[in-house]
């Protein structure tokens, strides 16, 4: 039994009263927790892990009077979950049970229990690494894998091990790959059944993306003709929804339609999620935020389109691109499983049944997709170099890592991959390392008010839409003017409550007046200095980017034929990109930026080898005089790395060079007494410096390359015992009783090496030929005069006491002028025709 004061009234809450799953497995949570620091708690949704277990722990001894944190990965939730919690202590948000989200919290003095979100919980654990004060950290819906909350756990894991050996954490998941999860933690584990009723599956057709809001809208209207009660439809995101909104609203004008996703104000989110205030039937068109952190009243129903939509970071690019997947087998059963908590539920799954067994079974942790520039600044501020020494159930890719340090490196948050002074300073704002690298530069150029509007217009979907243009000027002008009265927008409502904070964290005051293009555009080049972007020549609208890359305005839009751009929003599309937030540039403002340079490089198409010294922002050359008097080394690691790119077809790789490639390769796995080289194509051009470099010296084109003796070349490289041992034990040719030399053809995986011969020619050779110091039998494949193969054989001697006179007898008559005797072995062997 629990007590808590409310009006000065005693408030009884006990947990086993209340009729939820979680209730079942309550003592065997506690009993870990007391005598272990890490628990995994595993819960189907549903089953009141969230709200129940952080209430019932609030008593126990070992807190000691310290406060639970619980991190939830969605805001909405983080709220709702709140509010539960307090509802069934009879109190009120704040009082024992509060919230911190970004930009907003509910937490008073008496708070115990404090839900957060986003980055929350990882600036907690910088301001003090032992998070004194708190006693239990909760990682809520941890499947999600989302980059928060991997890197709170990471850093949590290490102040448990090195500060705080009784802090205790414990990952909450409806599912996990629990055998990884507890090796990795060393932890036990707790397991809930949870309670779900049946659900039947209703397969259909496979969608057409293209069509995918008409096709969902007439699934739901067959739903809502063959069951009853609310229905929750599952889609990729918010275009989609507001299509298939507009045609159910059409065609089912008395029942409540709802949107729900990420950017939805939070009153319209809370419509969604709620019961219908008179009792009317609900559809409630949702992205992947209802899968699991939500509780949604009455749903029986669940249509499930099959897509999401996730967003995914290239390193090479720098860029982020938003993209439509099939969902993953757990995220299925999770979305069919909303239909099964109150009662018997259905689920109408838009794809066939042979496509839900080709789905796969997780989906992948957003560390391994997502831009890592502000997890290797934390990382940074934590003191960690090496990103690996922290727990990680799924390490950082190295190149995200890579891209993210360099991008560090020229934000000047980084300095020898250490943290520095601006470093600790971006650190300290509550938003991307680019746009607080914005925000601090624009406080010395007196426009810290404009980077602040453009900051939070750069986090929030664009209050406009694609119909206003890129250029991002229309959205500020567009935010004064709501700020000034004169325009109403729902969307600009939030973007003004989050510039706001910006103004209040960096203490200056709003400005409504009319914006500098050009101001604006030197603010971007702050956050975004790889997408300076100059117009091609004679290429309307399209511009080339000082990160390399080329991107397009429409040929009708007004900045479509400025000489120059900052560009804040652009896609990663294959060849030309797209762009959709940017403002015009003074050139004037780049100088800073000009760098002079001397560029060392192989271009293929235009001609070979380049020495040239180049004016350049980035890859935008501005000028070019040709380079007398550099360093031949450059030269050659020019040409090593357009091999590497380019690949083999740059070399003369003959089939001869090939043989000799297999060779020593098919020795790499016979022949364990010595070492032999890796010798494969892929592996020579990735260490072409080591072999080749020495003969690139007179190269100057691409025909240069090709005349280059690549046998010769490597075979040079080999020891002088592995050139002699190569001839003995796997020779190119094998002489026959005929006294021809035969090639032998060798595979690169070590299989048999191939003789491909005559049969006349083998007349008399009584044993199958061998490599490899007699190790290897060679694979003979027996041919009939024309070249045919009529038999293949590594036992020869076989051969001749029984398939060659089932052969003989099909020669004969194919070639009958030609002597087939009736013992091979004593036979001559021939080369041309011997006559009867």
């Amino acid at each position: 039994m629990y007590f808590c004061t409310f009006n000065n009234k005693a408030v009884h809450f006990n947990p086993y009263n209340i009729d939820l799953p979680i209730t079942e497995v309550i003592d065997d949570v506690k009993k870990h927790l007391s005598a272990s620091n890490t628990l995994i708690v595993n819960a189907p949704p549903g089953a009141g892990k969230s709200t129940l277990l952080p209430l019932v722990l609030l008593e126990e001894s070992w807190l000691n009077g310290q406060k639970i944190i619980m991190l939830e990965p969605r805001r909405l939730a983080a709220k709702t979950i709140a509010m539960r919690m307090a509802a069934l202590l009879g109190e009120k948000v704040g009082q024992r049970v509060g919230y911190r989200i970004r930009f907003d919290n509910c937490i008073g003095e008496s708070t115990q229990l404090e839900v957060v979100t986003e980055g929350i919980l990882t600036r907690m654990l910088q301001q003090d690494n032992a998070l004194e004060g708190v006693g239990l950290v909760i990682f809520d819906e941890f499947h999600e894998r989302s980059l928060f909350a991997d890197t709170a756990l990471a850093l949590a894991r290490e102040a448990q091990q090195v500060l705080r050996s009784d802090l205790r954490l414990m990952i909450m998941s409806a599912t996990l790959d629990m055998p990884q999860l507890t090796q990795l933690l060393k932890a036990p584990s707790v397991v809930s059944q949870g309670r779900q009723f049946p659900v039947e599956i209703l397969y259909g057709g496979d969608s057409d993306l293209m069509l995918l809001p008409e096709l969902t809208a007439k699934t739901v209207s067959k739903a809502v003709k063959e069951q009853t009660g609310d229905i929750l439809v599952f889609l990729p995101g918010e275009a989609e929804i507001k299509a298939c909104e507009i045609l159910l609203k059409r065609s089912h004008p008395v029942i409540s339609v709802h949107p729900l996703y990420g950017q939805l104000p939070p009153n319209k989110q809370y419509a969604a999620i709620m019961p219908h205030k008179e009792g009317k039937r609900k559809i409630i068109l949702a992205t992947s935020i209802a899968e699991t952190s939500l509780t949604i009243e009455g749903i029986s129903v669940v249509v499930d389109c099959g897509f999401s939509r996730t967003l995914r970071f290239n390193p090479n690019s720098g860029l982020s691109k938003l993209e439509t997947v099939d969902i993953t087998l757990d995220s299925a059963d999770q979305r069919a499983g909303r239909a099964g908590r109150l009662g018997s539920g259905v689920c109408y799954r838009m794809w066939t049944k042979a496509t839900h067994n080709r789905l796969q079974a997780h989906r992948k942790p957003e560390i391994e997709e997502a831009d890592l520039a502000s997890l290797v600044l934390e990382m940074a501020r934590w003191g960690v170099n090496d990103i690996n020494r922290l727990t990680w159930l799924s390490p950082p890719p190295k190149g995200h890592v890579a891209q993210a340090r360099e991008l560090l490196h020229q934000l000047e948050a980084l300095e020898n991959n250490r943290i520095t002074e601006h470093g600790k300073a971006i650190h300290g704002l509550p938003c991307h390392p680019r746009l607080a690298h914005m925000l601090l530069l624009a406080e010395e150029e007196g426009l810290t008010a404009l980077a602040g509007d453009i900051a939070a217009l750069l986090e929030e979907r664009d209050p406009l839409g694609k119909e206003a243009g890129i250029d991002i000027n229309t959205r500020i002008e567009a935010l004064r003017r709501y700020r000034r009265g004169e325009l109403k927008n729902k969307k600009l409502k939030r973007i003004a409550k989050i510039a706001e904070q910006y103004r209040k964290i960096l203490k200056v005051e709003e400005e409504n007046n009319a914006v500098d293009p050009y101001e604006t555009g030197l603010l971007l080049v702050f956050a975004y200095p790889e997408r300076i972007a100059h117009a091609k020549p004679g290429n309307n609208a399209q511009f080339k980017l000082s990160n390399g890359s080329i991107a397009a305005a429409g040929h009708q839009d007004d900045l479509a034929h400025e000489a120059w751009l900052a560009i804040a929003n652009v896609n990663a599309r294959d060849g030309v990109g797209r762009i959709f937030l940017a403002s015009p540039l003074n050139p004037q403002d780049l100088a800073p930026m000009v760098k002079s340079m001397a560029s060392i490089t192989w271009d293929t198409k235009n001609g070979g080898f380049k020495a040239v010294t180049e004016l350049r922002i980035g890859s935008i050359i501005l000028q070019s005089k040709p380079l007398y008097d550099y360093d031949e080394n450059l030269k050659i690691s020019a040409i090593c790395d357009a091999l590497k790119q380019e690949g083999s077809w740059l070399l003369n790789f003959s089939k001869e060079v090939e043989q000799w490639q297999y060779r020593v390769l098919s020795l790499k796995h016979w022949d364990k007494l010595h070492h032999w080289p890796d010798v494969a194509t892929e592996t020579l051009l990735m260490t072409c410096e080591d072999w080749l470099g020495p003969y690139l010296h007179d190269v100057k084109k691409p025909a240069d390359l090709k005349k280059i003796d690549l046998k010769s070349v490597l075979q040079h490289h080999l020891s002088y015992e592995l050139q002699g041992l190569l001839d003995e034990l796997a020779p190119e040719r094998i002489k026959v009783p005929s006294g021809s030399n035969i090639k032998l053809e060798y595979k690169a995986n070590g299989e048999a090496p191939v003789l491909a011969v005559r049969l006349q020619e083998v007349f008399g050779m009584l044993d199958t030929p061998r490599v490899c110091g007699n190790q290897v039998n060679v694979l003979l494949h027996l041919l009939s005069p024309g070249f045919k193969p009529v038999q293949i054989t590594n036992d020869l001697n076989s051969f001749w006491n029984k398939a060659y006179f089932e052969v003989k007898k099909e020669l004969k008559v194919r070639y009958p002028k030609h002597h087939w005797p009736d013992n091979p072995i004593e036979a001559d062997a021939v080369r041309g025709v011997k006559r009867k």
